[in-house]
């Protein structure tokens, strides 16, 4: 597990020793709270760096002999539009990537444009500055390992505000939040010999510590419950299939339905019998993106006692290759008695997709749907790597969603549904095929396929493919991991579906 550092609240304090982190704006002005003697030091040394607080840009200074600290940061936020949550994101991580390998430092979030920052945007600061010193570890040596802690962040970093027991409620908010998106990029990180189904739900049961129910189904249970289209997936493969469903009862009433979540959980994804090309097949060890960002955001709302009821369900599989393996051709019955026609082995998230929503829906009745997976080449295609593709069949939730997207930065992008696809997935021989016809609107038909599977509950699918993995790296996530969807699905039910 990765390991973050702590964050502690104070007072408007100057450190003893280390760094001092302050914020400038317009002409680089810093807070009046700063002494008289610092603020010239900043001010002189921004008119010979021809630095102008522009946001996000820095400025490093050795500090004045007459203070007890050595270095003093200097970070621009003067920008155009105000600040979103994002933007406070950023900001706290690119201190993070100033004061590595400094000793005890101290950010300052007094300002003097503005006056102090907010408790909630104080926090966010310090939620950028945990993701973005989260690192994956867990296979270096152990020389290996200290050399490159020795330009880490340190293991504590205090933040000094005006109102240090106002903000240290929302810092636990967020530090709950960075907790559940570094979950999920340790999951994702992990390699597939380390991590099948069996590993991923003893990762699972781990929430149970913090008052997550969880439940785990065996092929046994599944078989008997009709589950053929994700059993199928996992035929070829020793290494036998999971459902793990977890359930956080918050809300006031435990019998309220809840909301829900449904992640694709392939472990490692060869293609099956329609192999896949060897080059850069390695990457399908995060082919479970989309239910490590489901494990994460339970974890979330556990972390922060969220006041709803949630309910996330994975279907945990591989997808390999040997006699036994499911062949193209084959007919599965899924568990809602449809019956496919599986024509490609590779197309194989929308089977294991299939029976985890018609079980979610079965059981929990849930107030709304909502499925992530790494599921389509396509969608990278048409949105490259910075928006996830959004399919729904309602709209309110689909603005929702959307909105969640542009707060937090975990943007989606609306994709459309329609009879004229649904024709693409008719079957042949059975009631439908696992794809469309031919490469056009993979995503789309991708889509239409578990639309099959969704009975009259609000839905959505977020097809992740471009954001879960590989993605490019920004000021608060450097790993390969992002840990895609835990903020924006926290996002999405803190502001509409949750108790206040």
């Amino acid at each position: 597990m990765s390991v973050l550092p702590t964050v502690r609240m104070t007072a408007l304090e100057l450190p003893s020793r280390g760094v001092l982190v302050v914020l400038a704006g317009e002409g680089a002005a810093v807070a009046p709270s700063l002494p008289a003697h610092l603020a010239d030091l900043i001010g002189r040394a921004a008119r010979i760096g021809k630095f102008k607080g522009k946001n996000l840009s820095t400025l490093d200074l050795i500090a004045p002999a007459d203070v007890p600290f050595e270095r003093v940061v200097v970070v621009g936020t003067k920008s155009d539009a105000p600040y979103g949550e994002e933007d406070w994101l950023k900001l706290g991580g690119v201190v993070a990537a100033k004061i590595k390998g400094a000793e005890a430092p101290v950010i300052w979030t007094d300002r003097a444009e503005g006056g102090p920052v907010a408790a909630a945007d104080v926090a966010a600061i310090a939620q950028g500055l945990l993701l973005r010193t989260y690192e994956f570890k867990r296979y270096k040596s152990a020389q290996k390992a200290d050399e490159e802690d020795g330009d880490a962040v340190s293991a504590e970093v205090t933040i000094a505000v005006a109102e240090p027991d106002v903000a240290r409620p929302a810092l636990a908010v967020r530090e709950a939040i960075a907790a559940g998106v570094a979950l999920a990029r340790d999951l994702v990180n992990e390699p597939a010999n380390a991590l099948g189904p069996v590993e991923f739900v003893e990762r699972i049961s781990e929430l149970q510590q913090l008052g997550v129910d969880v439940e785990i189904l065996t092929e046994t249970e599944m078989k008997s419950l009709g589950m053929n289209a994700l059993l199928g997936v996992s035929q070829g493969s020793p290494r036998p299939p999971r459902l793990a469903i977890m359930r956080w009862n918050g809300a006031t009433d435990a019998n309220e339905a809840p909301v829900a979540f449904v992640g694709k959980g392939v472990c490692f994804d060869t293609g099956g019998v329609s192999i896949k090309p060897a080059a850069s097949m390695e990457d399908m060890k995060g082919d479970m993106g989309g239910a490590a960002a489901v494990t994460g955001l339970m974890r979330t709302f556990a972390g922060r006692n969220a006041k709803v009821n949630a309910v996330g369900i994975v279907g945990l599989v591989e997808n390999s290759v040997d006699g036994a393996a499911q062949r193209p051709g084959d007919i599965v019955k899924a568990m809602s008695g449809t019956t496919i026609e599986v024509l490609n082995t590779d197309a194989e998230g929308r089977l294991v997709l299939a029976d985890a929503l018609w079980y979610c829906q079965e059981r929990f009745k849930p107030r709304f749907v909502v499925d992530l997976a790494t599921l389509t080449g396509a969608i990278i295609v048409a949105l490259g790597h910075h928006h996830a593709g959004l399919f729904s069949n309602d709209d309110e939730l689909a603005e929702r969603l959307f909105s969640a997207g542009k707060e937090t930065g975990e943007k989606v992008w609306r994709m459309p549904l329609g009879r004229e696809y649904d024709k693409h997935i008719e079957g042949k021989f059975a009631d439908i095929k696992n794809i469309g016809n031919g490469r056009a609107g993979g995503s789309i038909t991708a889509a239409q396929f578990l639309k099959r599977f969704v009975k009259d509950v609000p839905w959505a699918h977020l097809d992740i493919a471009g954001t879960a993995m590989g993605a490019p790296s920004n000021e608060y996530n450097q790993s390969w991991a992002s840990g895609f969807g835990v903020r924006l699905l926290n996002h999405l039910v803190e502001a509409n579906y949750e108790e206040k």
